[in-house]
């Protein structure tokens, strides 16, 4: 993995110019803390930088497993220009919905490697974003009795974990597609309305930043631009 600094300090800035500008065109009540790794929490990935979220909207950002949140994470890696294998070092975080994640992956991982160990059965979990499939990988990487793989594609991608030696299982087939809808008749802007009625102007402050209708967004712990 890369040695480049994903620090408050070397890129904290940054991220916070990016996500005032997103959050301030989404019209959304949300602030957040970037925080460095170590003062975030007892992640079990162990990112260098933890992003947490607030705030009155936040369920905007954490319906349909966080797809929003983990969009936002994704954006911000590619202003980041991070390398493939440096994402997981950002960690975007709501409610400490990750930080509990990662510890049931890793709780759910240590319970199959009982089970595959005492039944010489391999086990198939549940499809998982590549994220997830990671931290089961990284949970049983030191058990040398047992192995896993990735297997299946697109997002019916999941891990099976084998005893040590045991071939690999074939691949699963592929459900049948779901059945499309029929075009609804309805315009776009009668399905979905829209919230505030129309567009609402954002308040500035001295220095160009984004505040949500809550107030100032964060920026670390305190105002960093204070530290200049």
């Amino acid at each position: 993995m890369s040695e480049r600094l994903y620090t408050v300090d070397t890129v904290g800035d940054q991220i916070a110019d990016f996500l005032d500008a997103v959050l301030d065109a989404m019209d959304l009540d949300v602030e957040y803390e970037i925080l460095d790794g170590p003062d975030a929490g007892d992640y079990f990935e162990k990112p260098s930088l933890v992003v947490k979220f607030s705030g009155n909207d936040l369920h905007y950002l954490t319906n349909n497993k966080a797809e929003v949140l983990l969009a936002l994470e994704q954006l911000t890696q590619e202003v980041l220009r991070m390398a493939p294998d440096e994402h997981a070092l950002i960690c975007f975080d709501a409610n400490d919905t990750r930080l509990l994640r990662q510890e049931e992956l890793r709780l759910s991982a240590l319970t199959v490697a009982d089970q595959v160990r005492e039944t010489r059965t391999p086990y198939r979990f549940s499809p998982m974003n590549s994220r997830e499939r990671r931290l089961i990988h990284l949970a049983l990487r030191d058990m040398t009795d047992l192995r896993s793989e990735s297997s299946g594609a697109g997002p019916y991608r999941h891990v099976v974990v084998y005893p040590a030696g045991m071939p690999s299982l074939p691949e699963p087939p592929m459900p049948p597609a779901p059945p499309r809808r029929p075009p609804s008749s309805s315009s776009p802007s009668d399905r979905h309305g829209r919230r505030d009625g129309g567009h609402r102007d954002r308040a500035r402050d001295d220095g160009g930043r984004g505040r949500g209708r809550g107030g100032p967004r964060g920026r670390g712990r305190g105002d960093r631009r204070d530290r200049h």
